[in-house]
């Protein structure tokens, strides 16, 4: 049976902010305190979803969390109705406040790691969700992401769904950010690899110094475990400690793979060679490996301009295309390394550029925004058809956005106890456009 390889991008919420929340990414932190523009930064995502689904892919949507998170809030000891809460919050602890008002879940890469059917020992989809323990504002994300995905992938036939991993250091799972799949074809049985940053129970090993190891080898392991797949067709790798240190935080933004080819930089991985000795092994000897020099590109330079946080995605007619963000083109060395890439013909064929300058200014790319599901036909008919791109969904979510989105938030719009009705009010409606369910806090 055909298989296809299915992109999910993040909606982006409401509340969408720079408040620089995540330490080790250097977008984030760079652009603390800036004014963002939700409705921009919403329809930005939404025109690239559009484009590749043009494109012939399948192309689904996730919803965002419902922000600001008062559930949490509550947790923390503030009372009263929600305006108090809000309130409280950004008099005593106006972080915390920004914290649970991020709009992070729009980076679904972080979302989970999705095992097809051809890999799994129960020929199901599985799909386990980050706990994201190294970033309180992302920590608290994970209940809700597996409501929206089991609400996406409902049937039980064809889908099966974990918690998250223990939600402690020695298991920090930053989902598929750090997880790429190797194949001959979709439908067939893949190799799946897993990067980490550091081991949590063992210090014999290296770690960087700087900027935390946010996923451990022991997460790939478990994840490895739970989604019953074979050790002969898994391998896990340690990503390169110095350029985390350096604002590689994610696997993703100095490698992606698709199919049969790796496009990394060459300082993406301790022991390279080994990684790729022992990936091209398990592939079967037909791994195109596209490696950057640091010569043509720096590890500043990857960082900045996001060139490996792409997506690298089969065409209908066969072509690899690279989408890219506007940022690469911007970068004088970067864009020259891209044309000699595609002028070898290595195995990129074409590049596909987007404005994403609300995402990129937060530290999310092109691959950040996207979790990847490969679906055989049935079951591809098994998802929830209400969250597939197409020109009706297209024009309600945009219209859907101009009726509930902000043009402008600061820090400062953060304490308004209004934000919290429009937000939910925006939500309540796209889970009856998508329709979800009742998958947020406020409406169970």
């Amino acid at each position: 049976m055909k298989a296809r390889e299915a992109n999910f991008d993040g909606l982006v919420g409401p509340t969408h902010n720079y408040s620089g929340l995540s330490f080790g990414n250097v977008a984030s932190e760079k652009n603390q305190a800036n004014q963002s523009n939700p409705k921009q930064a919403a329809k930005q995502g939404l025109a690239k979803m559009k484009a590749l689904a043009d494109m012939g892919l399948v192309q689904g949507i996730l919803a965002p969390q419902e922000r600001p998170d008062v559930h949490t809030l509550r947790r923390l000891g503030f009372m009263g109705s929600d305006a108090n809460v809000i309130e409280q919050a950004a008099k005593q602890a106006p972080k915390v406040l920004a914290a649970c008002c991020s709009a992070s879940s729009m980076w679904t890469a972080n979302a989970a790691t999705v095992s097809p059917s051809a890999d799994t020992a129960d020929g199901k989809v599985h799909f386990t969700p980050a706990n994201l323990t190294n970033k309180f504002h992302r920590s608290i994300e994970h209940e809700t992401t597996g409501r929206i995905l089991q609400a996406t992938f409902a049937d039980k036939k064809h889908f099966a769904h974990h918690p998250a991993l223990p939600a402690v250091e020695h298991f920090g799972d930053e989902g598929a950010a750090n997880h790429t799949r190797f194949c001959r074809q979709y439908d067939e049985q893949g190799v799946e690899f897993f990067v980490y940053g550091r081991h949590a129970f063992d210090s014999r090993y290296s770690a960087p110094k700087k900027y935390p190891a946010r996923h451990t080898f022991e997460a790939c392991e478990a994840v490895a475990r739970l989604h019953q797949l074979n050790g002969d067709k898994v391998v896990i790798a340690q990503q390169n400690p110095d350029v985390i240190d350096q604002g590689v935080f994610h696997n993703d933004v100095i490698a992606v793979g698709n199919k049969n080819v790796l496009f990394c930089h060459e300082q993406a991985f301790l022991n390279q060679q080994d990684v790729y000795n022992e990936l091209t092994a398990k592939v079967g000897g037909n791994l195109k490996i596209i490696e950057v020099p640091t010569s043509a590109v720096t590890i500043e330079d990857a960082v900045t301009s996001y060139l490996f946080n792409s997506q690298l995605l089969e065409m209908p007619n066969g072509e690899t295309v690279l989408v890219l963000p506007e940022e690469c083109r911007n970068n004088e060395r970067v864009w020259a390394h891209v044309q000699t890439i595609i002028n070898a013909k290595q195995g990129i064929d074409k590049v596909q550029i987007f404005d994403l300058k609300q995402s990129m200014a937060n530290g999310g790319g092109p691959a950040c925004l996207r979790l990847r599901v490969v679906l055989n036909e049935q079951e591809l008919q098994a998802v929830n058809q209400s969250t597939l791109m197409n020109d009706i969904l297209f024009n309600r979510l945009n219209s859907w956005v101009d009726s509930h989105y902000r043009d402008t938030i600061t820090d400062a719009d953060l304490a308004d106890p209004q934000l919290v009705v429009e937000s939910r009010a925006a939500l309540d409606e796209l889970t009856q456009i998508l329709d979800l369910g009742s998958v947020y806090a406020f409406q169970r």
